[in-house]
């Protein structure tokens, strides 16, 4: 029980998992990103006669999907990072493919190799789509047949192609060098016009993230040009909003955010002085050392067993039943972790759902694509621009169009006979859902409660420390605006922590009294930074 009488075992709901949600901002980048990114390699194959080798290519196009929302100053970084760890994740499958076709060995290095892709990337927070495109290429590759003289060649393909996404990412910052840190503003503007419009605590706790999500966009940017600075003073007038709803205009912030979109010049936010405190502020927490992502490896140790062992038995329960492809299982297992089991229920459930209308598509699809090689292509081509246009509604739409589409990758050596193809396909999928969502259940996450507590502790920590600056005398200009930061921060991670230990089974009653109530405290004490800092603005503007 928790405590307020609330069961440990929470009710799993099944319509509520496939409500659609509203398409991504900016669901068209990677829709089109991967199109564009996947076209020519496999084109170029089809022209060479050689589609038998666009797994290969496929692996290094596919990270095209990666990194839309960071600045192009490390969305460089990040994007050079995801295909190192693409090409990575296929060398250890082709080398394990060539060592042996041992079909339970095979599992068990997908299965750790699935582990290690989801820990990874969790504590690195890479975003969406996360594990998953990792764990479908290498447990595909695991299953192919190798020789350790083809690993150099295969992997210099995914290399060609990685480089390619590479260039295909970063691209559009030519034409809109600050698209990124618009929209992340922009975003924090219309959170924070949804706060002040309702007061819902709820919207508050979405502005709160906003906002800092905002900032942190804007600090990874780098050099600050004028464009940067103005987006700023944005992000400031966000945060007045979100310290004072009700004397905020919610039409106003929609009006600034409106205007973001384009490459016209950045609006004016209203008079917000010079604003020298937020700026100094962030100077300040650009200069604070970050602590390495490894060190995050730790909380997610419960998960990343539960992602190992439900993956090696999903495969061998596959293999058990006689399905020729146990590595569908495997991803299908792989799909399904989240941050806690009722999160992971309904991505089981979406997985499930979106899979079986697939295959159906699949069946209707594949007579068009056994016409021609190039026919196969465009296919797969429409269904990756479907997949990303509308996995960001709910993850079972965007399924629908990814089970066809990795139906047809299968037939790039040669055509499979459909009626096989789709039976074990629904069977890989019930299997890795039934068994990885068992594999949940059964592997525990207690660190969840130890978690919820140390981001209590963290909140209070930051919203002492801030109070103290904001009662010093003798405060650096920049020391309230960082105290700012740091309790921001804190009250956001507080939130997605308890959001997480919420949906956890099988652990000691969480602290909701204590949460709540360092939630309200820290929201009064950004408030009263926020008021500081327009007291101090008006003061400077009257003197």
């Amino acid at each position: 029980m928790s405590s307020n009488g609330s069961p440990s075992v929470r009710p799993l709901p099944v319509l509520g998992a496939l409500r659609l949600g509203r398409p991504s901002d900016i669901w068209f980048k990677p829709a089109l990103s991967v199109v564009v990114a996947v076209a020519p390699p496999n084109l170029t194959l089809v022209a060479l006669d050689r589609l038998d080798l666009a797994m290969y290519t496929m692996a290094g196009s596919l990270c095209a999907l990666y990194a839309h929302n960071r600045p192009y100053a490390t969305r460089a970084r990040v994007l050079a990072l995801v295909v190192l760890g693409m090409l990575g994740s296929l060398a250890g499958a082709l080398v394990t493919a060539s060592l042996t076709s041992n079909a339970v060995v095979l599992v068990t290095v997908g299965a750790l190799l699935a582990a290690a892709q989801k820990a990874v990337c969790d504590a690195t927070r890479l975003g969406p789509p996360g594990n998953v495109i990792f764990a479908f290429v290498m447990s595909a590759a695991l299953f192919v047949p190798q020789t350790l003289a083809q690993v150099p060649g295969h992997l210099a393909l995914a290399a060609a192609a990685g480089a390619w996404a590479w260039i295909v990412g970063m691209a559009p910052a030519l034409p809109r060098p600050h698209g990124p840190e618009r929209r992340a503003v922009a975003g924090a503007l219309h959170a924070a016009a949804a706060h002040a419009g309702t007061g819902d605590p709820a919207a508050r706790a979405r502005a709160a993230a906003a906002v800092h999500a905002a900032w942190q966009t804007l600090l990874a940017s780098g050099a600050r040009p004028a464009a940067r600075q103005a987006l700023e003073r944005l992000v400031v007038r966000a945060e007045i909003a979100l310290a004072a709803p009700a004397d905020t205009d919610p039409e106003e912030l929609r009006r600034l955010a409106r205007a973001l979109r384009g490459t016209g010049a950045v609006p004016r936010a209203g008079d917000l002085g010079a604003a020298a405190g937020e700026v100094l502020g962030a100077e300040i927490e650009r200069a604070t050392p970050t602590p390495p992502w490894w060190r995050g490896l730790g909380p997610l140790a419960p998960i990343a067993v539960r992602t190992a062992v439900g993956c090696a038995l999903a495969g061998y329960a596959s293999l058990a039943i006689g399905v020729g492809r146990p590595y569908w299982a495997l991803v299908t297992a792989a799909a399904l972790y989240q941050v806690n089991i009722t999160l992971t229920w309904n991505r089981a459930v979406q997985r499930v759902v979106g899979n079986l209308v697939g295959v159906l598509v699949f069946a209707a699809v594949a007579p068009l694509a056994h016409l021609h090689p190039l026919a196969l292509v465009l296919c797969c081509l429409a269904f990756n621009f479907g997949a990303e246009a509308l996995i960001s509604r709910n993850y079972w739409l965007g399924s629908v169009c990814v089970t066809p589409m990795a139906l047809l990758i299968t037939e790039f050596a040669h055509v499979e006979r459909t009626g096989e193809l789709m039976t074990d396909r629904i069977l890989d999928t019930l299997v890795g859902a039934v068994v990885g969502f068992l594999a949940a259940i059964a592997v525990t996450n207690r660190r969840a409660g130890d978690r919820l507590e140390r981001a209590v502790a963290a909140v209070e920590s930051a919203r002492e420390h801030a109070v103290r600056t904001l009662a010093a005398p003798s405060a650096a200009p920049g020391a309230v605006e960082a105290a700012r930061r740091h309790l921001a921060a804190a009250l956001v991670d507080l939130r997605a922590t308890a959001d997480a230990a919420a949906g956890e089974w099988w652990q000691r009653a969480l602290p909701e009294e204590r949460v709540v109530s360092a939630e309200q405290a820290g929201h009064r004490t950004l408030a009263a930074t926020v008021r500081q800092r327009t007291q101090h603005t008006a003061e400077g503007a009257g003197a």
